[in-house]
């Protein structure tokens, strides 16, 4: 059930990413931004927390991705944790610890959850027929285990699901299944595992989630909670057959490691523990007092592990406090395809950096503004450029431009005394009190796309209140007024400095910096901003002013789009079929072929035939005629000259009329154009063979 009261504390975990590459927009926008933005305003309230993360190190994907580079999954993970970590700390995520799953403290406290739930007897040890690959000599993960999805047909779908329905399978499942590592077709083979057995858990479940949760949780989680449930829970393997990860710490358990969907969500609280021992803190509250509010922010990929696998081992352990909410988000997709690391049809966070250099707020407002919180969104460039354009310099960074320049201009920089406040001040002044519970009330409930335009408003609160006053003009005939309108205009700005943190840290800093509100001992607290008559004192002096956003221009958004069109380009080549191997011959059926070096010395378009060019080709035994489909590819006066390879001795035929008395051999490129095969010594002259 919801708490009812305030806790005493939270406990804010984000997804732990896999360390087989570096961060994109597609984890920003899902996870990452969402879960900073909800921690930060936590904080802002002066709330007691703990937003912890991690490296997910173990696991198939590592090793896959260390046998495709030839290195150690050691190598894989050292080099990916610090690319991701410093990707975060670019961004402004503001983790109280980011921990990795290959250290001591986690291989410890996974190896003591296991245990106890092993001598709990929550286990059931079964021995089952898995696929093994015997030219690797090794029983396969499911990710190394491609097949025809038995539900959806897909003929790429991998042993634990298939990404074009989203089914979850088993990799004994799939038809035809083969080894990614040999090609090869695996065989069955026998092996002893530990099974967590889900459906003992099915009535708590049903209570917690189904009763328990059914009005505040996200209509995509519960639903898809539901599906599951409703489906009738199966057991679970917890340990694998794999040499990457963490051994399984009881006896039997030699050669196999606790399966990763086991080990990562414990990484949470290894992480917190790592974090309370650094900070000299004790870490069991915020992970086993009922006062502790538990709130996991994932992708909608992850919504099974996390409110259903998860919540019935945290059950089973039985000291652990439950989530409280699970706000998955849906997925992002980039130009109207899904986002995908193998094609490298992403935005990388470090490539965004070197691009669009201290333009992290920018990246965060575009991504929470069209955050897929309900349903698959799509970034586009575009949209990118209209919100910062649009939005983030034309309204946010021009009314806080103009405060400040008008503040030097008029007062030197000194906020200037009010004189009797006007309707319209009172009026401006009281609508910005009401900002905080308005943002409060999205960001409660996890709706930070709603809260960005919240924002947003606010800052177009001040550009209307500047423009419908005029004091640039106003200045002229009525200065006491001017006074105070801009008194007011430097509360709603140092209201934005406030405000805007969650969404816009960086901008917020730089805001702060203007308004001089550090150094001076102006409170900037989110609580007192309701009810404080006076955030920016008179006789304050505020800093010169600083453009918080630049323009951004069509070409630097063309380049994107650009390199995004070369990535096509690329996977198109890369995706493209290699033909068949053909019907086997013999060498007496090579030998009979006649292939000789000619020399094309007439090429013209055959009359009427689009596709057809008529040659006359030496080809050192005589000059003939062959009529070759070309005419797509080369045009006729670029080809004369060129030396060529020809089957002498294909029998003759007719092509609209013209006998062909050979044919040319040809190759496409990975382009798709026609390339001529053709020697390579200058020296090899016509009619000279090739065997």
């Amino acid at each position: 059930m919801s708490q009812t009261k305030a806790p005493s504390r939270y406990t804010i975990t984000s997804a732990l990413p896999y360390t087989n590459g570096p961060i994109h927009i597609g984890h920003l926008a899902g996870v990452y931004v969402p879960a900073d933005i909800y921690v930060r305003y936590l904080r802002l309230k002066g709330h007691d927390v703990a937003f912890v993360c991690g490296s997910d190190e173990h696991g198939v994907a590592i090793s896959m991705k260390a046998k495709k580079e030839g290195v150690t999954p050691k190598e894989i993970i050292d080099k990916y944790h610090n690319i991701i970590k410093k990707s975060f700390a670019d961004f402004g995520i503001s983790f109280d610890n980011y921990s990795r799953t290959s250290a001591e403290v986690h291989h410890e406290t996974a190896s003591d959850f296991f245990k106890k739930l092993y001598e709990q007897g929550d286990f059931i040890e079964e021995e089952t027929e898995q696929l093994y690959d015997e030219e690797a000599q090794q029983f396969l993960a499911d990710r190394f285990v491609v097949g025809t999805c038995p539900k959806c047909g897909h003929g790429e779908a991998y042993g634990d699901q298939c990404e074009n329905c989203g089914s979850s399978l088993n990799a004994t499942d799939l038809i035809n299944p083969k080894s990614t590592i040999t090609g090869g077709v695996p065989v069955l083979k026998k092996t002893k595992h530990w099974f967590l057995p889900l459906d003992r858990y099915e009535d708590f479940l049903r209570k917690w989630i189904l009763e328990g949760h059914k009005s505040d949780w996200k209509p995509n989680v519960y639903g898809q909670c539901k599906s599951w449930i409703d489906e009738g829970l199966k057991p679970r393997a917890v340990t694998r057959d794999l040499d990457w990860g963490i051994p399984v710490p009881v006896e039997g358990g030699e050669g196999k490691v606790l399966y990763v969907w086991f080990d990562a969500p414990i990484g949470y609280i290894s992480s917190t523990k790592e974090w309370a021992e650094r900070e000299g803190k004790d870490w069991k509250p915020y992970w086993m007092d009922k006062e502790t509010k538990l709130v996991h922010f994932i992708g909608k990929d992850n919504i099974v592990f996390h409110c259903i696998i998860f919540p019935s081992m945290l059950k089973a352990h039985g000291e652990f406090i439950l989530p409280e909410n699970v706000p998955a988000n849906e997925f992002l997709n980039l130009e109207g395809n899904k986002l995908s690391t193998s094609k490298n049809w992403a935005v990388w966070l470090h490539e965004y950096l070197e691009e669009f250099p201290d333009m992290q707020d920018v990246l965060r407002y575009a991504l929470t503004a069209n955050a897929p919180e309900t349903k698959d969104n799509d970034f586009t460039w575009k949209d990118f450029q209209a919100r910062n354009n649009n939005e983030l310099v034309a309204i946010f960074g021009n009314f806080v431009n103009r405060v400040a320049v008008l503040t030097h201009k008029y007062y030197d920089g000194i906020v200037p005394n009010p004189n009797a406040f006007e309707a319209i001040d009172k009026e401006t002044l009281e609508t910005l009190k009401g900002y905080p519970e308005i943002l409060s009330n999205s960001l409660e409930r996890y709706r930070f796309r709603e809260g960005s335009q919240e924002l947003m408003n606010l800052a177009r609160l001040g550009n209307k209140y500047l423009a419908d006053a005029e004091p640039w003009k106003l200045i002229k005939t009525d200065e006491e007024r001017v006074k105070t309108i801009m008194y007011v205009a430097l509360q709603i700005a140092t209201g934005l400095a406030i405000l805007s943190e969650p969404f816009l840290p960086f901008t917020s800093d730089k805001l702060k910096n203007i308004l001089n509100v550090r150094s001076s001992g102006v409170e900037t607290d989110w609580n007192n901003l309701s009810s404080q008559e006076t955030l920016l004192p008179s006789g304050h002096q505020i800093n010169p002013s600083e453009l918080l956003f630049r323009k951004i221009e069509d070409a630097e958004i063309q380049q994107q789009l650009d390199k995004l069109e070369a990535t096509k380009k690329t996977n198109a080549q890369m995706e493209k079929e290699v033909t068949p191997q053909k019907e086997t011959i013999t060498y007496d059926d090579f030998s009979k072929l006649d292939m000789r070096v000619g020399t094309i010395i007439e090429a013209e378009k055959m009359p009427k035939a689009d596709k057809l060019l008529v040659l006359k080709v030496d080809t050192g035994l005589d000059t003939r005629t062959i009529v070759s489909g070309i005419a797509n590819s080369f045009k006729p006066e670029d080809i004369v000259g060129k030396r060529v390879t020809v089957l002498v001795n294909l029998a003759p035929r007719k092509l609209r009329g013209v006998e062909s008395e050979g044919m040319i051999l040809m190759t496409e490129n990975k382009e798709g154009k026609l390339v001529f095969l053709n020697p390579d010594e200058d020296g090899v002259g016509n009619g000279e063979t090739i065997n």
